[in-house]
Formats: structure tokens, C-alpha cells, sequence
């Protein structure tokens, strides 16, 4: 059975980002929406608008850096790269999306009423 894809959460790429960054080093931008795709089991789809829209937003922000250089099939490639303030941004963000996930959770656990 072929898994429903599902849009990615507003709000949530620049975190999975910032994780996948910190997790695996320096990666393309092609690279990091196929690894998160991946991650998900190909269930999130991510197009490469958003997420270089969400690479120039974090850039923007001081959160990651990019610099040149030559991708696995030798082609030139901006690699990005997690900075100290993105990993407190990270760390800060995870907390809350836990805390966010977990108030979710509990709401759904509630009995229907009928």
C-alpha cells in the first residue's frame, strides 16, 4: 500500500531543517529535502521552492551558513551548514514543538461526548 503524502506543517520545515543540518553536516539544498523526505518515509513531500525559500529565511536569521562547493555528481552546489545561534535556535525550537505536540496529543485523547 503506497503512503498518503502529506504537506509539511507550516512552521516545522525550518526546524527539520536546522535537525537534519546539525545531525548530518553540510548539505545541498536537493540533499536536505531528500533526506527529510526520506525520513519521513516518503510521506512528506517537500518542493524545492519551499525549501530554498526556508534556506534563505534561516540564512536571513544567522541560523545557518552556505558556501560553495562540488556536489556528488561534480556540479557546483551551495552547502549549507548549521551555526552555533542555529543550534540554540534547534534546541529552543525543539523543546517547543514537543511541548506543542504533546498539549495535541492530549487534546485527541479526549473521549467524544455523543
Amino acid at each position: 500500500m503506497k503512503p498518503i503524502r502529506s504537506e509539511v506543517l507550516q512552521g516545522t520545515l525550518d526546524l527539520m531543517i536546522l535537525k537534519t543540518l546539525n545531525a548530518m553536516g553540510p548539505l545541498h539544498g536537493y540533499g536536505i529535502a531528500r533526506r527529510i523526505e526520506q525520513l519521513s518515509e516518503d510521506v512528506l513531500r517537500l518542493n524545492e521552492g519551499t525549501v530554498y525559500a526556508s534556506l534563505l529565511r534561516l540564512s536571513q536569521k544567522g541560523w545557518i551558513d552556505s558556501d560553495w562547493g562540488t556536489s556528488e555528481n561534480n556540479r557546483k552546489a551551495k552547502f549549507y551548514s548549521i551555526t552555533r545561534s542555529g543550534r540554540k535556535q534547534l534546541t529552543a525550537e525543539a523543546e517547543n514543538w514537543e511541548r506543542i505536540a504533546g498539549i495535541v496529543g492530549r487534546v485527541l485523547k479526549l473521549a467524544d461526548n455523543g
